[in-house]
């Protein structure tokens, strides 16, 4: 099954003046794939992943995600798809600092309103077990450690069983230690779990032991 398909995708910066920054991007990722997406800065890869993100709706082309054409679909509907099939886990974790790592973890779950505050509960316990924060649930976000916040945006991202996790520089901000420990849980999720992975990275090693890399330049793919 794929993930993810991408047909012709163009997309037009305006400002100050026209210019194209996606060029005629097509490509395809099956479910359970771990890909990374690098290049140089400018080469366009992060505004491919924004719009992968169905966060951006101005481009040229189709986008399917999970087998549905997100291209066309209103803003409403994109952000419960949003919510629903894809995860997100960036280089600053976003976490609301005052709320306790338990909280931030469920947080996208109750939006979705799709199960009850208990069960969600458990499955954000299961969820930072696995990732091996347990014992740090009821501490607020901003009293852990930086290695321990990525985790705990990871376990956000997992909490609605998303089809694609997307990583923007998701390592960007970890030491060697902690980069591998967010790797290897990447690699467990989509070997493991069948769940699909983009990461957009600048870091060579994680990038070489992914599934797959995508190489971009001038908003183009040349691998």
């Amino acid at each position: 099954m794929k993930a993810l398909s991408i047909h012709n995708i163009n997309k037009y910066f305006y400002e100050p003046e026209k210019f194209q920054v996606l060029k005629e991007v097509s490509f395809e990722v099956e479910k359970g794939e771990f890909v990374a997406v690098v290049g140089k800065s400018g080469s366009g890869k992060s505004t491919l992943l924004y719009l992968l993100s169905t966060m951006d709706t101005d481009y040229e082309g189709r986008i399917s995600i999970n087998e549905t054409l997100v291209t066309g679909l209103k803003q409403n509907q994109l952000s419960a798809f949003r919510n629903e099939h894809i995860g997100f886990v960036f280089q600053f974790h976003y976490l609301l600092p005052e709320f306790s790592v338990l909280d931030n973890v469920m947080l996208p779950a109750l939006k979705l309103k799709k199960h009850p505050k208990e069960q969600i509960e458990h499955k954000a316990m299961e969820l930072l077990s696995l990732l091996d924060i347990k014992g740090h649930e009821h501490k607020k976000a901003s009293k852990i450690s930086g290695g321990q916040q990525q985790r705990v945006a990871i376990a956000r991202a997992l909490i609605n069983d998303p089809a694609i996790i997307m990583g923007d520089e998701p390592t960007g901000n970890l030491d060697s230690k902690n980069t591998e420990i967010v790797f290897e849980i990447f690699r467990e999720l989509a070997k493991e779990r069948g769940q699909t992975i983009i990461a957009v990275t600048h870091d060579d090693e994680f990038a070489a032991n992914c599934d797959r890399i995508i190489e971009m330049a001038d908003g183009k793919i040349i691998l």
